[in-house]
């Protein structure tokens, strides 16, 4: 009986350009997109806690607060804050499906193609912020709804600081998914980290006069440099009086001097760059 000798067949692992990988972000980007939108059941819910706030919450609290708000719809005062509330919720949970990848074992199988992981990194970061802005849009479609007009430069200007916003997020999100084994450890991290966040930037109360510990937390809060330009962005387009605008828009200060917009947008956009090149470290060093 003759022996048979088995066909070699030769391959050739492409070497590695920025064309490859830039085709690698893409592809982990359009998997987190396509995953998102086949689940309608999830869009739902990641909008209801958002719109329980800004219509439940606030709706609630006008009768309460008419008298110190000179005039101004809390829910138009709170639209910012829910705004940045919404894409901060949804860039954690985008950020989740890293933790998801490496229990399901689809991580493994990423990490072994022949592309780098900060390109894997960089598609999640991108499908994240992309699905992060996606649920705020969704929100300032209701903006004429709570007394927010449909002003171009201020749809453009809230759009640009979502896009960061929800760059930030994201980052921090798969900063924290990098070192997290299990899915249910990162919920409990997230809501450890997300609920406070939201609370004390001051997306739905002044933060003019508030107690000096709490003056401090809001000031090293990163949500605080969003939520403060959207709702400048907002007032600014709004017929308010000065009484007003002094109570419920302060803006932010750093020992007496109010920050300028573009200062807190480039910081929202440093704290993201910063919180995704040390993501991209961690997970190039894990097995």
């Amino acid at each position: 009986m003759s022996a048979t000798v088995a066909d070699v067949v030769a391959a050739r692992v492409p070497e590695r350009s920025w064309r490859s990988e830039w085709r690698a972000v893409k592809t982990v980007c359009n998997r987190e997109l396509i995953r998102f939108v086949g689940n309608r059941a999830q869009i739902m819910m990641w909008l209801i806690q958002p719109l329980l706030f800004l219509f439940v919450l606030g709706s609630g609290l006008q009768s309460l607060s008419a008298a110190s708000t000179s005039g101004v719809d809390l829910k138009t005062f709170i639209f910012p804050g829910v705004l940045c509330f919404a894409v901060t919720f949804s860039g954690m949970l985008s950020a989740a499906s890293l933790v998801w990848d490496r229990e399901l074992g689809f991580l493994r199988e990423l990490t072994i193609a022949p592309v780098s992981r900060a390109s894997i990194l960089l598609g999640k970061c991108l499908g994240g912020a992309i699905i992060a802005s996606s649920q705020g849009v969704i929100l300032l479609t209701l903006a004429g709804l709570v007394g927010v007009p449909y002003d171009p430069i201020l749809i453009l200007g809230v759009l640009g600081l979502l896009l960061l916003l929800a760059v930030t997020v994201t980052s921090f999100g798969l900063l924290v998914a990098v070192q997290i084994k299990q899915a249910q450890t990162f919920t409990s991290i997230m809501q450890l980290f997300v609920i406070p966040m939201v609370f004390v930037s001051g997306a739905l109360y002044p933060v003019s006069g508030l107690p000096t510990w709490l003056g401090a937390l809001n000031r090293i809060d990163p949500l605080t440099y969003a939520v403060d330009p959207m709702r400048r962005l907002v007032f600014d387009h709004l017929d308010v009086s000065d009484a007003a605008r002094q109570t419920l828009d302060p803006g932010v200060t750093w020992w007496g001097w109010h920050l300028p917009s573009a200062l807190e947008a480039g910081i929202v956009l440093a704290l993201g760059l910063a919180m995704l090149s040390v993501a991209i470290w961690r997970f190039s060093r894990t097995e």
